[in-house]
């Protein structure tokens, strides 16, 4: 999937301009690094375009999240993030991990979901849920 496919995908699915988009896409990234494991964000970071993939990459990960925290702890992290307002971050969060699903394997992007709480998953729009389509393998 290129760079502008994928903001596009969750500029539709979040209803926000594709400006919208890609700030709350390079924000989600950037927490979803925080937390995950930093293999399980590289191996996501790998199968992303450029312009994306350096969101997961963090060479100092010493604020990395403790993986307690739920999904609206999540979302509030995305929202106090710069440039993203909370209405913002309540749009595009579940619309990033939905167009992330598709844009990496399956096996990449269930590992990583398995180092998330489950309620993560209520946000992610499942396949073939008329909100885009599936892209990886």
């Amino acid at each position: 999937m290129e760079y502008q496919d994928f903001i596009n995908a969750v500029a539709t699915r979040a209803r926000v301009s594709t400006d919208q988009a890609a700030t709350v896409t390079r924000a989600t990234l950037q927490a979803l690094a925080d937390r995950i494991s930093a293999g399980q964000a590289e191996d996501l970071a790998y199968q992303l375009p450029d312009g994306l993939d350096d969101c997961l990459r963090k060479p100092l990960r010493q604020d990395q999240v403790k993986a307690s925290l739920g999904f609206e702890d999540f979302v509030q992290r995305v929202a106090d993030r710069p440039d993203v307002d909370r209405a913002l971050a309540d749009a595009g969060v579940g619309a990033v991990l939905t167009t992330l699903r598709e844009a990496v394997t399956r096996d990449e992007f269930e590992n990583a979901v398995a180092q998330l709480p489950k309620e993560f998953r209520q946000a992610i729009e499942p396949v073939g849920a008329g909100g885009g389509r599936r892209l990886g393998s």
